[in-house]
């Protein structure tokens, strides 16, 4: 009777075990959402986006999503973006894409299929290395045409305008930016989408004779039904260990997918 008993316990054991061991793998295989990333590949923006990279995976594994990342917009069709609810430009330009891609990700925005993050490059916006301007992608930004950089790039402060926005949710009202090279654009983007923070051009430090006035680095177009943030920092690895900045970009994932931290 004590043998038998004793099957029965281990037996018991082992469905036990294996029962919580299936709950796992199918906790691991339902993220809460999945992002999609294309990254610049090589280029002077190469240590940024590795660092971004390493800081991403980090979170995903935290806060159960998964990341996958391209380097081109061949793979982006309609089918191609319904598998995710976060699309990341992650420095990439906005030329060099295929007609096909372009049409897929317009929709994407403008009908709210998911949310969008874009960085730094992403409104190097006019015509670069015999690709066109994308007027479509300008209108998306504000109206705006890229223009000049402060190719020595300056330290500055930046100030929170949209305090109450989720991006904007526990970052400071001011914050650095130790190096950075500030674009500037033929006109402020603010006419046009709602400004979240802007950068103290009078901070400038060294100062540069190269300013706008209004000058807009984190905004959102709510003209469309995607949730959207451009972000224009990002060229320099070392904003990965400046809090502010990893606060809105934590921030703007869980917002654009649409979720709760």
């Amino acid at each position: 009777m004590m043998k038998y008993l004793m099957r029965r316990v281990g037996l018991f054991t082992l469905l036990l075990s294996i029962g919580f061991c299936g709950l796992t793998i199918g906790q691991v295989k339902k993220p809460r959402f999945r992002v999609l990333a294309i990254a610049e590949a090589g280029g002077i923006h190469a240590p940024f986006v590795s660092a971004a990279k390493t800081w991403l995976a980090n979170e995903a594994a935290e806060n159960n999503f998964t990341i996958d990342y391209i380097e081109n917009t061949e793979p982006i069709n309609d089918a191609f973006l319904a598998r995710y609810q976060l699309f990341i430009q992650l420095n990439y330009p906005p030329y060099m894409w295929s007609d096909t891609a372009k049409a897929a990700f317009q929709k994407y925005i403008i009908e709210g299929k998911g949310g969008w993050i874009g960085f730094h490059h992403a409104t190097l916006l006019g015509e670069f290395d015999g690709y066109q301007m994308w007027p479509w992608f300008s209108d998306f930004m504000g109206g705006i045409r890229y223009k000049n950089y402060i190719a020595s790039f300056a330290k500055a402060t930046v100030h929170v305008e949209a305090k109450k926005h989720p991006v904007m949710k526990g970052v400071p009202v001011a914050f650095e930016v130790q190096k950075e090279e500030w674009y500037t654009y033929d006109k402020s983007p603010r006419p046009n989408v709602n400004v979240l923070a802007t950068v103290d051009e009078s901070t400038y430090s060294p100062d540069s004779e190269l300013k706008m006035g209004d000058h807009p680095v984190v905004w959102s177009n709510e003209r469309m039904k995607a949730r959207n943030v451009y972000i224009f920092m990002g060229h320099h690895p070392n904003l990965l260990q400046n809090q502010a900045f990893l606060t809105i970009f934590r921030n703007a994932i869980f917002w654009a997918a649409g979720t709760k931290k």
